[in-house]
């Protein structure tokens, strides 16, 4: 004969004491979390000016660094972890969103007779490579920060060489410890780091013609 271990008999008499009467409660279902979107939108308010000299730049595709290649939003709370956000994370990956707001900041310096964007196959004066090497709400230390660290590189198609890397990196005060105030911290972040960009690009590109 098989016996039923004893903490199982003591399951089957809770359920049935509870279907038997009414003054047994079943623990509730756990509810569904909602997980809210954030979006990286903000480019630079003043981006620096240069009348276009008929120079074309292709700005591909930013790559990420395979720990922030995610929609999860990335925190610590003590040097050399990481750790993702439950309730909040990114709407597209970081990738996605900082494309089109490289592309729109080097528009807005009116410096280029176009900024193209990938499929394109015909000739251009230079290309812009980015590449997001951290997007991280720092919470280990008292001051809670964003941190964002990006590298560009120049190059000129013609040429077929590297003109110049740039690696800009912003901390950004949080003006809370929550994944929100994170948010905030990172699109003011994200356009600090953008104006930085711009210049280098134009400074890059002026030492090109000089």
């Amino acid at each position: 004969m098989t016996l039923t271990p004893p903490r199982v008999w003591s399951s089957l008499g809770i359920v049935t004491a509870c279907l038997a009467g009414t003054s047994c409660a079943l623990p509730p279902v756990p509810s569904k979390v909602i997980v809210e979107k954030a979006v990286l939108t903000e480019v630079p308010f003043d981006p620096p000016q240069r009348a276009s000299r008929g120079d074309t730049v292709l700005v591909l595709p930013p790559k990420t660094t395979p720990l922030y290649a995610t929609t999860q939003m990335a925190y610590r709370t003590q040097p050399h972890e990481v750790a993702y956000f439950s309730e909040r994370e990114w709407g597209e990956t970081p990738s996605q969103m900082l494309y089109p707001l490289v592309v729109k900041t080097l528009e807005n310096t009116s410096a280029f007779r176009a900024v193209l964007t990938e499929p394109f196959a015909a000739r251009y004066s230079y290309g812009l490579r980015t590449e997001i090497l951290v997007l991280l709400q720092d919470f280990s230390s008292d001051s809670a920060s964003l941190v964002l660290s990006l590298r560009f590189q120049l190059t000129d198609y013609g040429a077929k060489t590297v003109i110049a890397t740039r690696e800009i990196s912003v901390r950004e005060p949080m003006r809370e410890r929550n994944s929100y105030a994170g948010v905030i911290a990172a699109n003011e972040a994200t356009a600090k780091a953008l104006q930085q960009m711009a210049q280098y690009v134009l400074q890059a590109t002026d030492a090109r013609t000089d």
